[in-house]
């Protein structure tokens, strides 16, 4: 057996679970989790480097738990049970980690998807799985910190918007429709929303609009919170 098919064999296979096979197995979760929690916590994100870590190398030891229980206790366990437990935990994690703001914005979506992620990369190690652990964390690493660049580029340049505005009363709504549609601008799926506005004695609504050819969102937002019976108006 050559070097490559040897390597090839460590990162498809797993191997006996042996006290060097733990070290490797948690080290990695160490490394591999570290690098994607310090790109959360540099950014300032709720979830950071030692929650990445925890949580990667806790779903790591659930599996290696199982395994070690199935292989050496003889017991008759599914190998993937205490995985699946795992997944249901860090999802109440995760739920813990979505906020709403004042301001009616939802925050914490990704980091909450990055812990159920670096959760599984954790089950993938803890059962020997190095290769897809491996390429997945490349994956979520670059979802994480190359690509809010590029959804940011096509988010400016798209053309439908979601907004939230709080105005003088539900009255109103027939005006807001209208200063709209003298702009070109086409005010569309709006609905009265149930929260409590902001604003004292408002009516907050949640719309989409249809930005105009040769506009932006934000002279979109601006002409309509120029308004006298608008409060404000952003982007949700």
């Amino acid at each position: 057996m050559d070097i490559h098919e040897s390597f090839g064999h460590i990162l498809m296979e797993p191997g006996v679970l042996t006290a060097s096979e733990v070290v490797l197995r948690l080290l990695l979760c160490v490394i591999i989790a570290g690098i994607i929690g310090l790109e959360r916590g540099t950014h300032g994100h709720t979830a950071g480097f030692r929650t990445y870590i925890l949580v990667c190398s806790g779903a790591c030891m659930a599996m290696m738990t199982n395994q070690y229980v199935v292989t050496y206790l003889g017991a008759f366990s599914d190998l993937s049970r205490l995985g699946a437990a795992v997944i249901t935990g860090v999802g109440f994690l995760g739920v813990g980690t979505i906020i709403v703001t004042g301001r009616h914005r939802i925050k914490g979506l990704t980091t909450a998807a990055g812990l159920w992620a670096v959760a599984c990369l954790g089950l993938a190690i803890g059962v020997g799985f190095y290769f897809g652990a491996i390429l997945a964390a490349v994956l979520i690493f670059t979802a994480l910190a190359l690509l809010p660049r590029m959804e940011g580029y096509f988010y400016e340049r798209s053309r439908m918007a979601d907004l939230y505005a709080e105005i003088r009363s539900p009255g109103a709504l027939k005006d807001f429709k209208s200063y709209g549609a003298k702009e070109g601008i086409n005010i569309c799926k709006v609905h009265l929303s149930q929260d409590v506005p902001m604003t004292q004695g408002a009516a907050s609504i949640y719309f989409t609009v249809r930005v105009p050819r040769g506009r932006n969102k934000s002279e979109i937002i601006n002409y309509l919170e120029d308004q006298d019976f608008v409060y404000f108006v952003e982007e949700v």
